[in-house]
């Protein structure tokens, strides 16, 4: 049945439509989960609010589990489905830049847009930061190819690597998530702030 657009059941147009208004309905709950507040943000890494890491790791099980559901019951074609490959360096050094810019400015791209939309300065001053870099890697991008497309690995799946169904590795980090869950409860109230 599934993907609408690669089987012809939606057109191009209609998905995007209806991703435009996902999107809508995506920045709301951002924002209504308090993901416009650089502050709430970076209490992740500070141990006082851990809401970044328990409403993505619900969105990423939610997502999971679905996704194997649909598969099993034959309302989504995996087979078809676009993955990212993967550049393994570029991975990493573009996921230790961007956490760093996490950690200074309490934002990621995402969210950004989500308290820029509600009149945050400084969700304005990030985004500005974010086009001056991504133009300097754009001008600079000739240097930096050969590291951009080094350790080149196709699209790779994590239960593939390790040798187990996606069954099993989709029950793995369900329990993985709910142990992150007591470990974000435990640092809340081992690092409590009040304001902020």
């Amino acid at each position: 049945m599934g993907p609408l657009t690669v089987y012809e059941i939606i057109s191009a147009n209609t998905n995007l439509v209806l991703a435009f208004i996902i999107g809508i309905g995506f920045g709301f709950v951002l924002e209504s989960s308090g993901f416009s507040s650089s502050r709430k943000l970076a209490g992740m890494f500070y141990g006082y609010d851990t809401t970044v890491l328990k409403v993505f790791f619900t969105a990423a099980i939610t997502a999971m589990v679905g996704t194997l559901i649909f598969a099993l019951l034959g309302w989504l074609d995996l087979s078809v489905i676009y993955i990212n490959p993967t550049y393994l360096w570029s991975a990493i050094l573009g996921g230790a830049v961007m956490g760093a810019g996490f950690i200074l400015g309490g934002f990621c791209p995402g969210t950004a847009f989500c308290a820029l939309s509600i009149g945050k300065l400084d969700a304005l001053a990030f985004i500005g930061g974010l086009f001056i870099g991504v133009f300097l890697f754009t001008e600079a991008y000739p240097v930096f190819e050969g590291i951009y497309k080094a350790e080149f690995m196709g699209a790779p799946f994590v239960y593939d690597a390790l040798g187990m169904s996606r069954g099993v590795f989709a029950a793995i980090m369900i329990i993985a998530a709910f142990g992150m869950f007591w470990l974000g409860e435990w640092s809340e109230r081992k690092f409590p702030r009040d304001e902020y």
